[in-house]
């Protein structure tokens, strides 16, 4: 009995560990592969100029591309890791937070593979029409934004089993709340009142904040400290 525990009890702290190191990891990829790659090359309503950069940058491109394909594999990552560290807190609720993450990760997969399409006609022998680049980009774009909406859901059950438990602060888990709301409410706008697009980049820049440092902080938590509770602490 006692060596069970203490084996749950590791199980637990390793996932800790490799939740937070996979959300850094995770983190650093965003900000490459859209931060920087995408907002670089792709031009908001400018096909033309857009497929132009992509042919003046075709690696970096494909180097965006492979971003997104390391967040994906770190999304499974955090998806069973937080499913095992949460699980003694409320098991039901751990269990909802792990399918609802398995499920965003299935639609940012879908969406990029719009972005392999992309790359596919850039590279094509046969001339393309920037539209149709362009046009694939876009549903990579439209699809993840919509699966934000899902990872909202996911952060708001994760934050609601933080609240709580005594051990992970009260400051973290109102920020992952935060976090979770602003995701859904936001790409829900996007989604569903595309004629209010400025007034929602606005609000998406105010809300930025409790967006990025909710799970960031979270995952820093996990490495410095999550990964040290013990069975006991719960």
């Amino acid at each position: 009995m006692k060596l069970s525990r203490t084996t749950n009890q590791n199980f637990q702290q390793k996932a800790a560990f490799l939740s937070g190191v996979a959300l850094l990891v995770m983190t650093l990829a965003a900000f490459f592969a859209h931060g920087y790659v995408h907002s670089s090359l792709v031009i908001d309503g400018d096909a033309a100029v857009t497929l132009k950069n992509i042919h003046a940058s075709p690696s970096m491109f494909r180097l965006e591309i492979f971003g997104w394909l390391i967040i994906l594999i770190t999304d499974l990552i955090v998806s069973w890791g937080f499913y095992v560290f949460l699980k003694p807190f409320h098991l039901g609720y751990a269990l909802l937070a792990g399918w609802l993450r398995l499920l965003y990760t299935a639609i940012l997969a879908i969406a990029v593979s719009h972005l392999v399409i992309a790359n596919s006609l850039v590279q094509a022998t046969v001339s393309v029409g920037a539209h149709h680049v362009m046009a694939s980009i876009t549903a990579f774009e439209a699809i993840w934004s919509f699966g934000l909406i899902i990872f909202g859901l996911h952060l708001i059950v994760v934050g609601l089993i933080a609240v709580d438990t005594k051990k992970i602060p009260k400051v973290i888990s109102i920020l992952v709340v935060l976090a979770g709301i602003s995701y859904s409410f936001i790409h829900s706008m996007y989604g569903f009142i595309p004629q209010m697009e400025r007034f929602t980049g606005v609000l998406e820049l105010i809300l930025m904040v409790p967006m990025f440092i909710g799970e960031l902080g979270f995952g820093i938590w996990l490495l410095m400290k999550g990964r040290k509770l013990t069975l006991d602490e719960y």
